[in-house]
């Protein structure tokens, strides 16, 4: 790799090119080693951020943030490809590798509402906005004298709709807005027992070509080892529902002493019904117990998370 130049895309969000910079930094740690002359950033338009007038589950699924971007790691146009893993299908391309999680960040949800309001305070019958299924469904169990509404676009973009009023508050991943610098606008932090986040949120995800040795190499020095385990084990849930972006489940890993706590909650296709599962394991066994919880789950719901 002597004086080469590595080309990383991402999608061309604020909070995407963010993404893309942290592992660009992290990179260049590593420069003089890998004998690296420069890293550069290439944003890619993807078809999910094309189209946001419609639930991604219309329009083609998870695949829709990272199937150009792919296509360019694919073509060698790009050495690596940065993306947020929650955004991710749960099968992987043929000829890539997703090897690389940098250090989680916040995995948390929070509320952005008009005059500062907390949930339980909101008042009866006010527009919360969402962009999916699971949130809306865990939200009802808390609330279900409120309306629940689709939202789509960026951070800023939703957050302008709500100063339209177009809605009273909105529901967003706590990890953007921190590293957006938008903190202040937060009206209230949920626990990961109050609403148990997205399989793989917060975790910033590099994928390469599978042949590509010296980037593999360059790419497991800047691997975060426990965010691995998490976010593989919270994958193998969601590998065994074979689920969809219609698909209502949340998934939590925690780490403590080399043991791995997975819970997870998945809901039936109308929010009515919820299931819910909790394991632990030795941490070098966390992918077994993903599947077995996702395993679980799927038993108890009799398929009734699905079309």
């Amino acid at each position: 790799m002597k004086n080469k130049k590595i080309i990383i895309g991402s999608r061309g969000s604020k909070l995407a090119l963010i993404y893309a910079q942290i592992v660009r930094k992290k990179i260049l740690d590593f420069k003089d080693q890998f004998q690296i002359k420069n890293v550069e950033i290439k944003k890619i338009k993807t078809k999910g951020d094309e189209i946001q007038n419609k639930r991604l589950s219309e329009i083609g699924g998870k695949g829709l943030f990272s199937k150009k971007i792919e296509e360019a790691l694919l073509k060698k146009k790009i050495d690596i490809a940065v993306h947020a893993l929650k955004d991710m299908p749960t099968r992987e391309t043929k000829g890539l590798n997703t090897i690389c999680y940098l250090k989680r960040n916040d995995k948390r949800e929070v509320l952005i509402s008009r005059k500062k309001k907390t949930f339980d305070n909101i008042p009866k019958g006010s527009v919360i906005g969402t962009s999916s299924f699971r949130r809306e469904f865990q939200l009802k169990q808390k609330r279900n004298d409120l309306k629940y509404k689709l939202i789509r676009g960026n951070i800023d973009t939703r957050i302008k709709k709500l100063d339209k009023k177009l809605y009273d508050g909105i529901i967003l991943a706590y990890t953007g807005i921190k590293l957006l610098g938008l903190k202040k606008k937060v009206s209230q932090i949920f626990s990961t027992s109050e609403i148990i986040p997205s399989a793989g949120q917060g975790i910033i995800a590099a994928q390469c070509r599978v042949k590509d040795n010296e980037i593999i190499k360059m790419l497991k020095k800047i691997n975060h080892k426990n965010t691995f385990y998490s976010g593989q084990a919270e994958r193998c849930v969601l590998k065994v529902l074979d689920g969809d972006c219609e698909t209502a489940v949340g998934v939590s890993t925690k780490i403590q002493k080399k043991k791995i706590t997975i819970q997870a909650e998945l809901f039936s296709l109308d929010g009515k019904k919820r299931f819910y599962e909790k394991g632990k394991a030795d941490l070098n066994l966390a992918n077994d117990l993903g599947v077995k919880i996702g395993k679980l789950l799927k038993k108890k719901s009799k398929n009734l998370y699905k079309k």
